[in-house]
């Protein structure tokens, strides 16, 4: 299988403020991203050619596209995935780019939940009638978290304070934000000491439900310095969508999600990379719960297996770290529009290997990884981007339509 690596750039990006956006509708929040990417790239709407759209429950077809951006008589499609959603978007969109199909399209995801009745993710009402009766996302994943401390011989009070690191971490990072919706930073007492939600995960240790939307400009990387003097490069995409509800499969240890396994390995094999620990600058990860980003640290490498405590408890994920994650805040400060989430972590690494992230800005930023989990969970994305091309690109001519 060929890799993607190089061929496809992003040359702007927007993203909306993320929160409870009563004043705004699905379409505003659409036309906000979306131009803000247009105005990022230097380029009008006629300039794109052809368009992904990804939500998971707030609205059907491509006209959620065509209608407020008018964008009229071009192939627009609708994609979901479930939580991976706005990756799925610009996987189809940077995959169109490169089988040559087009020269500069859009990938756009957005979700609007707060004024839709809509009561959080999984609240008793799975995709399956028996196995997934009465379940909900909280309910999942705490059974990562109490399975990881009887595995690793954790008491529930060690556990628990390790995962109220990350929410720290993910919090004041997220403080530092505008766009993000949660933006106030806590402290270890108050994650601990916070409400239950399914033991041992409390309030702090759940991400919210939120409105947003976020799109990228996607061009071949050799027109992109055409567009502006630093794109981002693609340099693997990886995807995985596991058969069977992980949890309900014999042998399932709760400790590993395959799906991420998967992905990562597609991802690092295309992007060439080894070592992800030592090779990536930055990585955005799925944090819908801390015990979700715990175990992506191992699925992902970037910890032994059992050894992510001793990694969380030596800082190296935070923002002086080794390997810092979620430098926006992740979830747990921007919330979780399902349909924008992919798009919204690619868009901290895009500006991250700018160097456009003000005090959250790292140094020496290379590559970066965005990841995303969805299901039960089930589906995986994982993108890896850099700022500079591995291979030789010729400037051309800037495109043109194709009819």
């Amino acid at each position: 299988m060929e890799s993607i690596k190089d061929k496809v750039a992003i040359i702007g990006m927007g993203c909306t403020t993320f929160g409870e956006l009563w004043d705004k509708s699905p379409e505003d929040m659409i036309v906000e991203a979306a131009y803000e990417a247009y105005e990022d790239a230097g380029i009008d709407p006629g300039d794109i050619q052809a368009a992904w759209v990804g939500t998971l429950r707030s609205g059907e077809a491509g006209v959620l596209l065509a209608d407020p951006l008018k964008l009229s008589n071009i192939p627009i499609t609708r994609v979901e995935n479930w939580c991976s959603t706005g990756h799925e978007a610009l996987r189809a969109a940077a995959y169109a780019v490169a089988a040559g199909a087009y020269d500069v399209v859009l990938a756009l995801g957005f979700e609007k939940l707060k004024d839709t009745g809509f009561g959080g993710l999984g609240v008793g009402r799975g995709t399956h009638p028996v196995y997934q009766a009465r379940q909900t996302a909280p309910g999942y994943f705490s059974m990562l978290a109490t399975r990881y401390f009887h595995h690793y011989g954790l008491s529930g009070e060690e556990g628990k304070r390790i995962l109220a690191k990350i929410s720290v971490k993910n919090h004041h990072n997220g403080a530092m934000h505008p766009k993000a919706h949660l933006r106030r930073e806590v402290t270890e007492e108050q994650v601990m000491n916070a409400p239950i939600i399914s033991w041992p995960l409390g309030l702090f240790d759940c991400c919210g439900v939120t409105d947003g939307a976020a799109a990228a400009i996607v061009c071949r990387a050799d027109l992109a310095k055409n567009f502006r003097a630093d794109p981002v490069y693609i340099k693997g995409i990886g995807a995985s969508a596991d058969a069977m509800l992980p949890m309900q499969r014999p042998g399932f240890d709760y400790l590993s999600v395959r799906a991420t396994v998967e992905s990562g390995k597609q991802a690092f094999e295309q992007a060439g990379i080894k070592n992800p620990r030592k090779e990536l600058s930055l990585a955005s990860v799925h944090d819908c719960f801390t015990i979700t980003e715990m175990i992506i640290y191992e699925d992902l490498g970037f910890s032994p297996r059992g050894k992510a405590p001793e990694d969380v408890r030596a800082g190296t994920f935070t923002l002086e770290g080794e390997l810092p994650i979620n430098t926006d805040g992740g979830l747990k400060s921007f919330g979780h529009p399902i349909g924008a989430t992919g798009l919204r972590t690619t868009y901290e690494i895009y500006k991250q290997l700018q160097g456009k992230c003000g005090p959250r800005q790292l140094k020496n930023v290379t590559r970066g990884l965005a990841h995303t989990l969805g299901g039960s969970p089930q589906v995986s994305n994982v993108l890896i981007f850099g700022n500079e091309p591995e291979r030789k690109l010729h400037t051309v001519d800037k495109p043109t339509k194709i009819t």
